[in-house]
């Protein structure tokens, strides 16, 4: 029979105090977005670099709930798509996933965290003709989104080069009839783009739905908006929030550190 068992031993003392640390942090990262409501059952996708291994990503095991993922059951792979370790049961990972997630690891050095969502609000701005809008300054944060047409499910390798090409140097990519994908320097600062841009979506769709006029800053206060959340002039996007957050998920169910 199938082995799907999810109860799976601890690996920490099997891998390096940083990856170790990654494979936390990516695993809060997953609750998190299923807490926040921007989970698709066992589809969609989070990766991250593993540290000292620039060839080699973690990212979840597929047929886990997001709420069930756990440190030890990532899934480590490179990026031409071997496994490189994976726990003891028959869960491999999603063929989209690593088309879509190797591809930017590859691209960009300072992509060490991508996440991919489908969720009600980022899936219907991705079929809206205008795209992401900048009525709220949440949304000016976002001055330099990117958009990739859509061509099917993401399973051919073709594909990668038209989504790095399109992706250029932003951190939020819009999948048109599709969904969302961000990338980020870091853990913490890749979920606070997704939050933000899912909430800029989920705003823009509830003032559309009004039906009164939009209202929109000019173009120099937009500019000035989304030049003030850059992170060399404030501060690093999520770094700040992540340590409560970690604690927020201890106090719910401190089981992603296993």
């Amino acid at each position: 029979m199938p082995n799907y068992n999810i109860r799976i031993a601890s690996i920490e003392p099997h891998v390096s105090a940083e990856e170790w640390q990654a494979r936390i942090d990516l695993a809060a990262f997953y609750r998190l977005v299923d807490i926040w409501g921007m989970s698709d059952l066992i589809a969609n996708h989070i990766s991250v670099r593993v540290p000292g291994e620039p060839d080699h990503f973690l990212i979840n095991s597929y047929g886990y709930l997001y709420e069930e993922i756990t440190a030890s059951s990532l899934i480590k792979i490179d990026l031409d798509g071997n496994v490189i370790w994976k726990p003891d049961f028959d869960y491999g990972f999603n063929q989209a996933g690593f088309v879509i997630h190797a591809a930017i690891h590859r691209a960009r050095d300072d992509a060490h965290c991508v996440v991919h969502t489908h969720t009600e609000a980022g899936m219907a701005v991705s079929a809206l003709q205008c795209g992401l809008l900048p009525i709220t300054q949440m949304a000016m944060r976002f001055a330099s989104v990117a958009y990739h047409d859509f061509e099917g499910v993401v399973v051919n390798l073709d594909e990668q080069a038209r989504l790095v090409a399109d992706l250029g140097t932003s951190d939020l990519m819009i999948l048109r009839n599709h969904g969302l994908l961000a990338l980020g320097r870091s853990i913490p600062e890749t979920f606070d783009t997704i939050r933000r841009a899912e909430l800029a979506c989920a705003t823009q769709l509830r003032a559309m739905a009004a039906g009164a006029p939009l209202v929109l800053p000019s173009e120099a206060v937009q500019r000035e908006t989304a030049r003030l959340y850059e992170p060399a002039v404030r501060r690093p996007y999520g770094v700040m929030e992540w340590p409560a957050l970690l604690r927020k998920l201890d106090r719910l169910d401190p089981s992603f550190r296993h």
